[in-house]
């Protein structure tokens, strides 16, 4: 560059700026950025974190107000309603999550199943199967209610017959159905079951189960069991137990005893109890364990953590031998030896606490011991110690918090990986809170509904769904806070 073309310009073109004037530094218009609002910021723009936050949220609401919301609890079950499918209400008659489902009936079970009060909703056709080349059996296309189980006997108290009179004639509703004698043709085991079955078969003559009609083609009912003044018997009184045995129309019965017909939103499990209901209440426990296991581990993995990272030498060599003599000890076999010898003594829910406990805090310790080793020797921790600063005032007030990005997420990761693995222990029976009539989780839940996969599925689709989103939500959360809280981790794999 050539430097004669600026001796051109001449002095008049130089002007000094604010020469009458005083510069002072301008006064900020916002306001000052905190740390955690200035993560708070950085979080939001994390549509997925953000969309992960709003699924647990939801989580938690159905855990806390579910049982709330219901009239029933553990331990609150109907063995009438065993195995029914889910009803949400709303598709009532549209062959989706209305309680319904498509079978093949066999043309006996067919005739007996239209003589239950709306069982049968809908009949597609029928088919001919021939079994072993030599004989025909009828099949028949329908779709079912499963709520619908008609009749049934019950035995009752004094009080509760006096309730089901006045029920009646309060509101003009059956309840209350003849009684009727069993032949001795029949097998009585299985009659005295069924109060459905109230007609003659052809078993009267050594036959199947097929009914038999009279010449109008009415079913031949069976005979009724008489007063002793001739009238038509409605129920039997037993003076040694003083209680009554009586037929009733039970979904009639089930709404004089609960003001509302039976509905199981998800389903109802082996013993006629609310799959909802227990997966709520399975989930807080669930959500409460992981919690507070988590919160005693970051505590334990921050103080040991922190006392290796800071002091070194001799200090982190004993203690990380410790470390690594108990992560060698598989959880499996603590978990069972802890039940074993341990539940008897204390308790399953402590037994399985410490469990958790014993080498839970390994992991959290690790990374913090490792962050230690990162910022120990920077210069502010350097010119801190120079300036008086003790030990204790270093590791809380001047390491610990950089540190607390790698912290927060190995809070939020470990309470998804405590509940899952409580999950798996209770579906494959190393723990049985099933023991305990007041506990329950979702792991249980998964395992009551293990046996009955093939037939009744959503015994274990809603747990499994519940399971999978909140692990799925808790590490897109999880994420979402250690890039919030620490820029510099941000797309990195801890």
């Amino acid at each position: 560059m050539d430097n004669n073309q600026f001796k051109e310009i001449s002095q008049e073109k130089f002007e000094l700026v604010q020469r009458d004037e005083s510069i002072f530094d301008t006064k900020f218009e916002t306001k000052p950025i905190g740390y955690l609002k200035d993560a708070l910021i950085r979080f939001r723009k994390n549509k997925a974190s953000v969309g992960a936050f709003f699924v647990l949220i939801l989580l938690v609401l159905f855990a806390l107000i579910v049982p709330i919301m219901s009239n029933s609890g553990l331990g609150v079950h109907d063995p009438y309603y065993q195995n029914v499918l889910p009803k949400s209400g709303l598709t009532d008659g549209t062959g989706f999550w209305d309680g319904t489902k498509r079978e093949d009936m066999a043309e006996d079970e067919y005739l007996h199943a239209k003589q239950i009060p709306g069982y049968i909703v809908e009949e597609y056709g029928s088919y001919v199967e021939i079994v072993n080349g030599m004989y025909e059996i009828k099949y028949y296309e329908v779709r079912v209610d499963t709520y619908a189980i008609g009749y049934e006997y019950l035995t009752v108290t004094q009080k509760v017959y006096d309730k089901i009179l006045a029920y009646e004639e309060e509101t003009n509703i059956q309840i209350l159905y003849p009684l009727f004698e069993i032949p001795e043709y029949y097998d009585k085991t299985l009659q005295e079951q069924d109060a459905n079955w109230f007609y003659e078969t052809e078993q009267k003559y050594g036959g199947s189960d097929r009914p038999l009609y009279d010449d109008n083609g009415e079913l031949i009912h069976l005979p009724y069991i008489l007063n002793d003044d001739g009238s038509i018997a409605y129920s039997t009184y037993n003076p040694a137990s003083m209680n009554y045995r009586v037929r009733v129309l039970y979904s009639e019965y089930y709404y004089m005893q609960n003001g509302h017909y039976a509905k199981y939103v998800f389903g109802a499990n082996k013993f006629g109890e609310d799959i909802m209901v227990r997966l709520a209440i399975g989930a807080r426990f669930s959500l409460l364990l992981g919690l507070c296991v988590s919160l005693v581990n970051i505590i334990i993995g921050i103080c040991y953590g922190a006392i290796e990272g800071y002091y070194g030498g001799t200090v982190d060599l004993i203690l990380e031998r410790v470390s690594d003599i108990l992560s060698q000890v598989p959880f499996m076999i603590i978990a069972v030896l802890f039940n074993l010898y341990l539940s008897q003594k204390v308790g399953i829910l402590p037994t399985l606490a410490f469990a958790f406990i014993l080498t839970g805090w390994i992991g959290t310790a690790s990374r913090v011991r490792m962050q230690f080793y990162r910022y120990k020797g920077q210069e502010y921790v350097l010119a801190a110690r120079t300036l008086g600063a003790k030990d204790g005032r270093l590791i809380f007030r001047h390491i610990l918090p950089n540190a607390i990005g790698t912290i927060i997420t190995s809070c939020i990761l470990m309470i998804p990986s405590v509940i899952f693995s409580e999950s798996s222990l209770s579906y494959l029976g190393v723990i049985d809170l099933s023991t305990d009539s007041k506990l329950t989780s979702v792991g249980t839940v998964l395992q009551e509904g293990q046996g009955k996969l093939a037939d009744y599925p959503h015994m274990l689709l809603f747990p499994a769904l519940f399971i999978a989103l909140l692990m799925i939500s808790f590490n897109i959360f999880g994420r979402g806070l250690r890039d919030a809280f620490n820029p510099s981790l941000r797309g990195v794999e801890e």
